[in-house]
């Protein structure tokens, strides 16, 4: 079995339904939290994830080949823009719901032959040539990563990460 666009889509849903639900059980009093002075507080995080893939969208709607560091500095400000604007819990939230959707439907719309796609890039990016296949699935991995950073700073004001809860439930469950 390969691993294709409905495996992408439905493994997207998955990382983006646990976003959520950690957007949801963090109080909205705590959006301006940061783990550190220098990195983003978690209403920021948030909104990066919710707006992130959108430059992805573009990119492979458009068949991109050859990725023009002048236009991607374009759409990188825009969706800085688009971050920033969205300010309480509620938009956050709504934003990675609507976000979700429109970006695991994209996926489900894609072929096997789009994935296999090679997309260039300039000097001094290495390696020069990703398929579009690895940067559809670096927008999970992505996720992935600000989801833990999330996940730390759920333990530092003091809530157990749900995945935690679940697993731990399911150990007690075994040893019942």
């Amino acid at each position: 079995m390969s691993y294709g666009t409905t495996q992408l889509e439905a493994s997207f849903r998955t990382v983006r339904k646990h976003t959520i639900t950690i957007a949801e059980e963090i109080p909205a009093e705590k959006y301006t939290f940061k783990a550190a002075p220098d990195v983003k507080n978690v209403g920021e995080m948030l909104a990066h994830n919710a707006v992130s893939p959108r430059s992805q969208i573009i990119l492979h709607r458009e068949r991109i080949t050859m990725v023009d560091f002048g236009k991607y500095s374009d759409n990188m400000a825009r969706r800085m823009a688009d971050e920033q604007a969205l300010r309480s819990k509620d938009e956050i939230v709504a934003a990675l719901r609507e976000g979700g959707e429109q970006f695991a439907a994209f996926l489900a719309g894609l072929s096997p032959q789009t994935l296999e796609e090679v997309v260039s890039f300039p000097p001094p990016v290495q390696p020069s040539q990703r398929t579009r296949f690895e940067m559809l699935l670096s927008v999970k991995e992505h996720e992935m990563h600000h989801r833990a950073q999330l996940m730390l700073i759920e333990r530092m004001i003091g809530i157990v990460p749900h995945l935690t809860r679940q697993r731990e439930a399911f150990a007690a469950q075994v040893r019942a």
